[in-house]
């Protein structure tokens, strides 16, 4: 957890309701599976231990105490419930590393809904106006949210691993092998030695087991971390495998200590699931690039393949 240094240069929380000015535990749903009031454990790494001011700390105490609202409630919110000014939240957010106030808010969000039982997400989530309007809605505020979070060079960085990779090896389970299975296909529809792992246990183990030096692992895995997907990526990083992966943290394990290469994509959806729109819109353009970065051997590959639908007699004419 951050430290607090002596100096404070914001209004002070006269009157206030505990060290944050907010009563323990407020917005915080019942039975949604959170910790105790104060208590940090849901937030894993996303608070790096950093000096702050006081007035940085009480907005640190209003988020560890307030899951819900820190993952919800807008910055003007956060600010009046930790008595500062809405600067001092950013400043706060900057302190830990994140970009502002809405780049702290997604690593949190993206948190607080693994906190939650996948049923009260429903509660979270409330009722619809229309379910086909709002879940467009939502998936185009992940886009951008997409958009935002990685950079161009991340892209390209990503892109040539893959480009010059002797055999890539894709990884998504549950919702999340649908936008594995797209990378994999297409991949290998342009002629790149891709293959899909979307079984875990054994299938897992065997899969990851021949990876080394010039291979590289793509983990597609959101929400909830899985143990063996995240050991497995351990395992290819420490034979020598470049590791990529597509995740909606910034901190945690797979994200700091295993990925070469990381690309956040916000999963949030209307309901009690997650959304794969965001991750297969990043698909598309790592095989985008990964077409550009080879036209000619990708051309070739693609002729065959179409070629062998003809032979194999697969589509109607």
């Amino acid at each position: 957890m951050p430290r607090t240094q002596n100096d404070d240069h914001s209004p002070g929380a006269s009157g206030a309701s505990g060290a944050s000015g907010v009563p323990d535990g407020a917005g915080v749903p019942d039975g949604s599976g959170a910790s105790s009031p104060g208590d940090a454990s849901w937030l894993g790494d996303a608070l790096p231990d950093v000096s702050l001011t006081k007035a940085q700390s009480r907005v640190v105490d209003v988020v560890v105490r307030n899951p819900q609202l820190a993952s919800y409630a807008d910055i003007a919110e956060i600010a009046q419930r930790a008595d500062v000014n809405s600067s001092t939240v950013v400043r706060t957010a900057q302190a830990l590393g994140y970009r502002g106030w809405p780049d702290l808010q997604r690593e949190l969000r993206a948190r607080y809904l693994v906190l939650i039982s996948t049923e009260d997400t429903l509660t979270e989530h409330g009722e619809h106006r229309s379910p086909l309007h709002d879940a467009l809605t939502h998936d185009i505020d992940n886009l951008r949210q997409t958009l935002e979070n990685n950079t161009a060079a991340d892209t390209e960085e990503t892109i040539a691993a893959l480009a010059a990779a002797r055999s890539i090896l894709v990884v998504g389970i549950g919702s999340f092998a649908g936008p594995a299975g797209v990378m994999a296909h297409l991949g290998s529809t342009m002629g790149y030695p891709i293959t899909l792992e979307n079984r875990a246990g054994v299938h897992l183990a065997s899969a990851v087991n021949s990876l080394g030096p010039g291979d590289v692992l793509v983990v597609v895995n959101m929400w909830r971390s899985m143990k063996q997907v995240i050991a497995a990526a351990e395992a290819a990083r420490e034979a020598g495998a470049t590791v990529v992966a597509l995740t909606d943290m910034r901190r945690g394990r797979l994200a700091t200590a295993v990925a070469h290469h990381l690309l956040i994509v916000p999963s949030e959806g209307i309901s009690f699931f997650q959304s794969v729109t965001a991750a297969t819109s990043v698909v598309y353009g790592l095989l985008a690039g990964m077409q550009a970065a080879h036209p000619e051997r990708s051309r070739a590959a693609i002729r065959r393949t179409q070629q062998l639908w003809k032979d194999l007699d697969i589509y109607l004419e």
